[in-house]
């Protein structure tokens, strides 16, 4: 089987040599490869290593490097080495003496040299001399070395399973197994100068991590990230981050997660985890007894977790999904991750070398263009006048009736009073804020929204988000309840979500009183019912009832406690799906696809054929069109597109308007070229 594709896409390049400042833009045409594609490499033969699991595998230049490990009889110190480019496997030279044959070990690539540190050595076969290491052993690639370093004073207890990577010149050492029990300690040493190397034990401050073993982890963005593995009955699924700078840990928040989206991966351990631009993903391992074949992808930057789906492979004409395993190993090369060994079903070792291809396309703007859009309140043309106080909020009707049906009927009703001249004509925008070409505002009247809930609930609309408030304090705590309010009455199930479960991971003994009477106050009862099962808790029960706030607190509030304590009611479970509504992405697609046909305020000309579009989302993703209804606006609100010379393709140009709409970049590489090109232009 071959590693190459007859199909090729273009890469840019600057070459930056040339004097004067002068750039070239050169297309550099290499292999393409479907992105979100799982590719069966050649299997290691028997004659040059064993099938193996509990090895480490890492990534120099074009060559994945394998050590160690077990072959279910024996444990293994041979090194193997995998050329990704013509997909073939031999034994890397080696002279000197190598470490000791072992399993569960770590191993890092830092300058031209491979370092290994401890894991468990001995005859597993006749169950002797099994002992945990903590030496460290330097392969050089160049020259096929083995060296072993030497250090003088402290060195980090004996341990395998541990955790290990390269950062700042040092390799860093945490937790693992001592053979008596799981540790989180951690320990570093300079890789810079063998001589005058000595190992020191960190300081640690923060979420800790439980003492684990069996876990991966993978440095993103110059924080180390940990994932699950073996903790005893602590045994989490939770994400931790630790800073370098300030040695600090942070467990990794799930509350903002939607319920109905994509949960965590399940607890596990035996898997990998690696990381490629601002994404970790996550594969195999051990879950539960089972071993789960999905591929878990975590973006750092929107704290979310996702299932890659594979794409399809044309070869096999199937999707090729990896089967599941555990004590594999993974590293990647470029833009591929590729995955070897481990153990498989029935406890058999694996000698199959599997390569995903990820998606190298550069971040989406999407949620933060439009969050820019609501903050700068640029080329608004809609204001909300709130309350009683008539408080005035501007928006943009694009985003907002793309978002909300309920105020899309009242955008609707506002428009039709503004037509018939019911309303006494609008109130224009003041000099200076107003582009070129631009409307008066339309005025809507929203009686029962105050000013600073509103805000926060357009907010949600643009970027699918809200800032959360200081966890806990309640005039915080009862502004989101207010949003909450809110977004029942404009039927937003997903902001609904956002802010109960804000609200719920907030109560505590000091607010739950007051958030439980606004709660009652504003029919909350979800909210409610929260309240009243947090206060009758044996823990909570007797320090609530002792507080000024409970004596304060209402005589029907105070017997409905009472009574739940005295006799709590049924619980009551159901199975019915959770309606999550439609999120950002989803209502910007529908919108393009027609469902803002009748807020369209421009149209897209394109080689003489109309594309009607909105020139609010334009502005807000594509600084062309920002600049242009900043400065000139067209009277007959008709744009032109072209590049230099050339009209694009409507292919090309229907998928440049789904991306600045909803982020879309799922295109065939034929038309990336050319939207690549209409980018430039833009």
């Amino acid at each position: 089987m071959s590693c190459k594709s007859t199909k090729v896409a273009p890469s840019v390049d600057f070459d930056h040599s040339c004097s004067d400042s002068v750039e070239y833009l050169t297309l550099n045409f290499g292999p393409f490869e479907t992105v979100h594609r799982w590719r069966r490499l050649p299997p290691c033969d028997e004659f040059v290593g064993a099938r193996r699991s509990k090895h480490t595998v890492v990534a120099y230049r074009d060559a994945i490097y394998v050590f160690g490990g077990d072959n279910g009889k024996n444990m293994l110190n041979d090194l193997l080495r995998f050329d990704v480019k013509d997909c073939s496997w031999c034994r890397a030279f080696t002279t000197g003496t190598p470490p000791a044959p072992r399993y569960h070990h770590s191993a890092v690539v830092y300058g031209s040299s491979m370092f290994v540190f401890g894991g468990y050595t001995g005859d597993i076969y006749s169950n002797s001399n099994l002992k945990n290491k903590n030496d460290l052993f330097e392969y050089k690639f160049a020259t096929g070395q083995w060296t072993e370093w030497k250090v003088e004073g402290s060195l980090p207890v004996a341990r395998s399973a541990h955790g290990a990577t390269v950062y700042n010149d040092k390799l860093w050492i945490f937790a693992g197994y001592d053979g008596n029990a799981r540790l989180n300690d951690m320990w570093t040493i300079s890789l810079q100068d063998r001589d005058h190397a000595c190992w020191e034990e960190i300081v640690q401050s923060g979420e800790i991590p439980p003492s684990c073993c069996n876990f991966p982890v993978a440095v993103c963005r110059d924080k180390m990230f940990v994932f699950s593995g073996q903790s005893g009955a602590k045994i989490t699924n939770n994400l931790f981050q630790f800073e370098f700078k300030g040695h600090m840990w942070t467990r990794i928040p799930t509350e903002h997660l939607l319920r109905g989206s994509p949960p965590p991966p399940q607890r596990r351990y035996g898997h990998t985890m690696v990381a490629f631009d601002r994404h970790l993903y996550v594969f195999g391992g051990a879950a539960d007894n089972t071993l789960p074949n999905e591929l878990h992808c975590y973006d750092v930057d929107s704290q979310t977790w996702e299932v890659i789906h594979p794409s399809f492979d044309s070869e096999y004409r199937r999707f090729l999904i990896l089967s599941g395993r555990l004590f594999h190993a993974a590293a990647v090369i470029q833009d591929a991750m590729y995955i070897f060994g481990g153990t498989v079903d029935n406890n058999v070792r694996s000698g199959e070398m599997y390569r995903f291809q990820f998606s190298s396309y550069p971040k989406c703007t999407l949620h933060e263009d439009y969050g820019k859009l609501w903050e700068n309140r640029q080329f608004c043309d809609v204001e909300f006048i709130l309350g009683e106080r008539e408080e005035r909020v501007l928006g943009h009707i694009a985003i907002v009736t793309a978002r909300c049906q309920w105020l899309r009927r009242k955008i609707l009703q506002a428009r039709d009073r503004q037509d018939e001249g019911a309303a006494g004509g609008p109130r224009d925008i003041p000099a200076g804020n107003r582009p070129s070409g631009m409307q008066p505002l339309l005025e809507v009247s929203i009686r029962e929204a105050e000013a600073q809930p509103f805000e926060v609930l357009m907010q949600f609309l643009y970027t699918d988000k809200i800032q959360y408030p200081r966890r806990g304090h309640v005039q915080d705590v009862l502004l989101i309840m207010d949003v909450y309010k809110l977004a029942l009455s404009f039927k937003l199930s997903r902001l609904e979500q956002l802010c109960v479960q804000y609200i719920e991971a907030s109560v505590d003994l000091q607010n739950v009183l007051s958030v439980c009477e606004n709660a009652n106050k504003l029919q909350l009862d979800q909210l409610k019912e929260h309240c009243l099962n947090f206060v009758v808790k044996e823990s909570h029960f007797n320090q609530v009832i002792m507080t000024k706030e409970f004596e304060n607190l209402s005589t029907p509030l105070i017997v409905e406690i009472v009574r739940r304590k005295q006799q709590p009611p049924p619980r009551v479970y159901s199975d019915q799906p959770v309606d999550i509504g439609t999120s950002l992405v989803q209502d910007m697609k529908a919108y393009l696809e027609g469902g803002g046909l009748e807020f369209c305020d421009i149209v897209l000309l394109l080689d003489g054929h109309p594309r009607p579009a909105n020139k609010a989302i334009l502005a807000a993703r594509s600084s062309y069109f920002e600049a242009m209804f900043r400065s000139f606006m067209p009277e007959d609100g008709q744009v032109n597109i072209s590049i230099g010379e050339m009209v694009p393709s409507k292919q090309a140009f229907e998928s440049m308007l789904r991306y600045i709409y909803y982020g879309d970049v799922n295109m065939p590489p034929e038309d990336s070229l050319c939207c690549c090109w209409t980018s430039l232009s833009l």
